[in-house]
């Protein structure tokens, strides 16, 4: 196996482990409804997703 030749110094070492780090989820609001849901994903609450219904939601549930 490959071995390295020098010890990485605390700086490149931290650089490396700081794309890592926890970030908070970035939310939306639904232009419909206006609950927060995550991009690229249908709302729970009303059903639409770019401008159209793409889920049946019933007021039941």
């Amino acid at each position: 196996m490959a071995n390295p030749k020098r010890r990485q110094s605390k700086s490149r070492q931290r650089l490396r482990q700081g794309a890592n780090r926890w970030r908070a989820p970035v939310l939306k609001s639904c232009p419909e409804c206006g609950t927060s849901v995550p991009g690229h994903v249908a709302c729970p609450s009303c059903g639409y997703y770019k401008g159209r219904q793409v889920l049946n939601i019933t007021a039941g549930e």
